[in-house]
């Protein structure tokens, strides 16, 4: 009986060092470079992480620790932020400049944060002068743990797929370079035109100029456009087998629609919620979003193109990629799937995604048991962006009639050390602009808080006035669209 009471004791101390065990650590080092490369035919100078454009992966399961290391060897500070990930209850690596310091040019910062009680498809980026229109973005995805049901059997592979609009132009406000192009032309006598390529107007020098952001020069599909097949982003699958493509729209101002020559998508998963699982010829992706789909290699072997194409303007741009099947001998036809045209087209199809009531996300009880519904509304919150000048001329944007300035102390570390009321007002912007005499009248240029309670249940609505489209990305929070 001893004996065998020791082993039980044994085996209850083993299982409860089990249950405590630390979750695992990923670890990571990135070098921050800048690099040449020629993604719509032009050389221009873009951002690397440890020599790629785009930059590497980041694969974890669900509460791993994920440890980056980034040594920035840029001659700027520069920032990166994890979006979509929710940092529960300590917003320090956040990595905006309201919680972070930029890290200097030759220094170092070590990330350290875990993706508690997540799964999902993200991507992170940097947050600070104009860096991500040079690149140094790249996928970040949360796995289910191996006892938590996913309601789709496991794909033959994983996707990431990073499409965004793509400038030439530098993303600072440096000299300008001058590029010689010479090119032969054979009439009765031989001629040589050198064609002058000015690239002048960096993108962050005509913003902080007070001027609009012109269209975009391209599209790119993981840092491609397509122009050739050397210039096409490949994805290798095999015939029967299904796939999971995870695509997010990583650029800067452009609304893309994703689609793929003769296959359709089953959409499984958007940005961390299991979806009711509808089938799509094409999907609408706006700015920041990510929507991860399966997609079934069904058709007579050989070479098909996908295709991201802006949505929403007057300009058409456009990449392709390649699915490419084992044995391909067929090259993928030049005829490519037609876009959706029409903005109610876009908003229909965002009705039909329904939240997967009976599918587990990061916990083994189902999306459908948190009766969001039921909680009673602490606060609401009318959100209105504005474009309008201020005093000096300059074209500004403004929430709720504040154009934000960035303090030169991070807000979070103002708040730490006692001297948030010395830093910034969070009375500032108002709930309710509308209920504000003047409020739109006059432009207000201040560092913007919007101040909030822990465990208050908010609604937010979203105004916007303006004639372009508008996408909100609000770090560290899940939203549920109502209306």
């Amino acid at each position: 009986m001893a004996s065998s009471s020791l082993l039980v004791a044994v085996v209850v101390l083993l299982l409860g060092a089990a249950v405590q065990a630390e979750n695992p650590y990923r670890y990571f080092t990135w070098n921050i470079t800048y690099g040449t490369r020629s993604p719509l035919g032009v050389p221009q100078q873009v951002i690397l992480i440890n020599g790629e454009f785009p930059g590497p992966n980041i694969n974890s399961t669900t509460n791993d620790n994920i440890v980056v290391n980034v040594f920035n060897e840029l001659d700027e500070p520069f920032l990166l932020t994890w979006s979509g990930i929710q940092q529960r209850k300590n917003s320090w690596m956040d990595g905006m400049p309201g919680t972070n310091c930029p890290i200097p040019p030759g220094g170092n910062f070590t990330y350290h944060f875990q993706v508690k009680d997540q799964i999902g498809s993200y991507f992170y980026f940097p947050s600070t002068a104009m860096h991500k229109a040079a690149g140094a973005f790249g996928g970040l995805r949360v796995n289910s743990r191996l006892y938590i049901p996913v309601p789709f059997d496991d794909p033959a592979d994983d996707f990431t797929v990073l499409i965004g609009d793509w400038y030439t132009r530098s993303h600072g406000v440096g000299n300008s370079l001058l590029l010689f192009n010479a090119s032969v032309l054979f009439f009765p006598k031989l001629f040589l035109f050198l064609n002058y390529i000015e690239q002048n107007q960096a993108i962050r020098k005509v913003l902080d100029s007070g001027r609009s952001l012109a269209k975009p020069d391209g599209v790119l599909i993981n840092g491609k456009s397509g122009k050739s097949e050397n210039e096409s982003a490949v994805f290798d699958v095999e015939a029967g087998k299904t796939y999971r493509y995870r695509i997010c729209n990583v650029g800067i101002k452009t609304s893309l629609n994703f689609r793929v020559q003769g296959h359709q998508m089953k959409l499984v998963e958007i940005e961390g919620s299991h979806t009711v699982q509808n089938i799509y010829d094409s999907l609408d992706i706006h700015l920041g979003q990510c929507y991860s789909v399966l997609i079934t290699a069904d058709q007579a072997p050989g070479d098909y193109h996908i295709v991201a194409s802006t949505r929403f303007t007057k300009y058409q741009l456009s990449a392709t990629g390649l699915i490419r099947y084992s044995n391909s001998s067929k090259p993928a036809t030049q005829v490519l799937p037609p876009p959706p045209a029409g903005v109610s087209w876009s908003v229909n199809q965002f009705r039909s995604f329904r939240w997967n009531l009976t599918a587990s996300a990061a916990r083994p009880n189902p999306q459908g048991s948190y009766h969001y519904g039921q909680i009673n509304i602490t606060r609401t919150i009318k959100i209105v962006n504005s474009k309008e000048k201020d005093a000096q001329g300059k074209l500004r944007y403004a929430i709720n009639g504040v154009s934000h300035v960035q303090a030169t102390t991070p807000l979070k570390l103002a708040e730490y050390f006692g001297v948030a009321e010395k830093v910034y007002d969070d009375s500032i912007i108002v709930d309710d602009p509308s209920a504000k005499s003047n409020s739109s009248s006059a432009l207000r240029v201040e560092t913007a808080v919007l101040n909030g309670i822990f465990r208050d249940f908010v609604e937010i609505v979203f105004e916007n006035h303006e004639k372009s489209l508008q996408s909100w990305h609000l770090d560290g929070y899940s939203f549920f669209a109502v209306g």
